[in-house]
C-alpha cells in the first residue's frame, strides 16, 4: 500500500539516495548554468479568482524562448497576454495556476518543468519523474503578506523534509543539503537544471533554476520561499549587480522589502526561512503530500543519465550508460496506472506496472 510522504527521499547509512558520494572531476558549478527544451504539461483546473494586489501584467511571449546559458536550446512558454498573475508565474500560466485565498497564495501545478530532466546525474537511485497532483487541498500555499520572523530558521540544520520554496514553473525547491547534510549538487545527485526525482518519483530542484530569470524577464522573481518572500536570480530586481547577501542568501531590497537570491554557490537558493513559518516534523506546514507508488529505488553505482525524452503527454524515456552499455527506461501514465519498460544493453526488455493513489 502506498505510504503518504512529504517529498521524502529514502535514507540509508551512505546518504539519502543510497549512493556513495563521489566528487566529480570537474566543477559542477560551471555546468549548472544551463537551460533546456521540453513540452508543457496539461492545463490545471481553475480555483478561486486572483487578487489584483502583488500581480503583474505580462506582454505577449513567444512560444519558444531561447536560453543563452550553457546547455542552450529553448523552453516552451505560452504565447499569450497574461494579467493578474503573481509576478514570475505569468510566464507559465498555461501549466501553473495561481489564486489568492485570504492571506495566502495558492499555486497549483503538476510539478513537471517545461525543460528536459535528469540528464547529467551521476549518483542515481533509479527514481523517475512523474506528474504530481499539486491541486485543490494538495496545492502549494504561502503567505501573500510575509512577515519577518523573530527567530529565522536556517536550512543548514533543519528543513530536510519537504520543500522550502516553489519555482515559478511550478516545481518545488528543496534544501540544498541532502538528508545527511551533504551538498546534493556537488555529490552528483542533481541534473543539469539542479533537480532530480525523489522517493515518490516527484521531480524537484535542490538548487536555483537560474535559467528562469531569462524567461520571466527583468525585475521578476524566479521562485518564492514558503515564507512568502520572493527569490530573484543573480541580479537585483532593477538589473543591477547583486548586493551582499546574508547567511540565508537574502537581504532587504531598495524598496525596503526582504527578498532572497538564487546563486551558483551554496546555499544556491534561500538558505532557510527569514520569514514566519510553521515547522512540523522538520517540514514547513502547510505543503503538499506525495505518495510513493512503487518500491524504493536502489543505487545504480556508475550509471550516468545521458538522455531524457518526452514522447507525448505522460510518455517519457530515460537513457543511461553503465559499464560501457546503454540502457533505456520508458514509462507511460494512463489514469492511475504507470507502466515501465526496461531495455537492457543487449536489447532484452521487461515490463512492470504500478497503480498510483488518487
Amino acid at each position: 500500500m502506498a505510504q503518504s510522504t512529504r517529498h521524502l527521499h529514502s535514507r540509508t547509512s551512505e546518504h539519502p539516495h543510497g549512493h556513495a558520494v563521489t566528487p566529480g572531476a570537474f566543477d559542477r558549478r560551471e555546468l549548472f548554468r544551463v537551460g533546456g527544451i521540453g513540452l508543457c504539461g496539461a492545463l490545471l483546473a481553475a480555483c478561486t479568482s486572483t487578487s489584483s494586489s502583488s500581480t503583474s501584467t505580462a506582454a505577449a511571449t513567444t512560444a519558444q524562448v531561447p536560453v543563452s546559458t550553457v546547455g542552450g536550446g529553448t523552453v516552451s512558454v505560452p504565447a499569450t497576454v497574461v494579467s493578474d498573475v503573481l509576478a514570475g508565474f505569468d510566464a507559465f500560466a498555461a501549466t501553473v495556476h495561481v489564486a489568492r485565498e485570504g492571506n495566502l497564495w495558492v499555486v497549483e501545478s503538476n510539478g513537471m518543468p517545461t525543460h528536459s530532466m535528469m540528464t547529467g546525474i551521476t549518483s542515481w537511485q533509479q527514481q523517475y519523474p512523474v506528474p504530481q497532483p499539486y491541486t485543490g487541498a494538495n496545492a502549494f500555499r504561502f503567505p501573500a503578506t510575509p512577515r519577518l520572523a523573530a527567530t529565522p530558521v536556517s536550512a543548514r540544520h533543519a528543513l530536510f523534509n519537504g520543500a522550502i520554496a516553489l519555482a515559478v514553473d511550478g516545481v518545488p525547491i528543496f534544501n540544498a543539503l541532502n538528508n545527511r547534510g551533504d551538498d546534493a549538487y556537488l555529490a552528483g545527485e542533481l541534473d543539469n537544471w539542479g533537480g532530480h526525482s525523489g522517493r515518490a518519483d516527484d521531480y524537484h530542484y535542490h538548487a536555483a533554476p537560474l535559467y528562469l530569470q531569462e524567461l520571466v524577464g527583468p525585475g521578476k522573481p524566479i521562485a518564492y520561499a514558503l515564507d512568502g518572500f520572493a527569490i530573484y536570480g543573480d541580479t537585483e530586481p532593477d538589473g543591477s549587480p547583486m548586493l551582499a547577501l546574508d547567511d540565508l542568501n537574502g537581504h532587504t531590497g531598495g524598496d525596503g522589502v526582504y527578498h532572497y537570491h538564487g546563486t551558483r554557490t551554496y546555499p544556491y537558493i534561500n538558505g532557510g526561512m527569514r520569514g514566519e513559518v510553521t515547522v512540523t516534523n522538520d517540514h514547513i506546514d502547510p505543503q503538499p503530500v506525495t505518495h510513493p507508488f512503487r518500491p524504493d529505488g536502489t543505487p545504480l553505482r556508475g550509471a550516468v543519465i545521458s538522455g531524457f525524452d518526452t514522447g507525448g503527454t505522460n510518455n517519457y524515456e530515460l537513457t543511461y550508460t553503465l559499464a560501457g552499455g546503454t540502457y533505456k527506461v520508458a514509462w507511460v501514465i494512463a489514469g492511475n496506472a504507470v507502466t515501465f519498460t526496461y531495455t537492457a544493453a543487449d536489447g532484452a526488455t521487461r515490463t512492470e506496472q504500478f497503480t498510483r493513489r488518487d
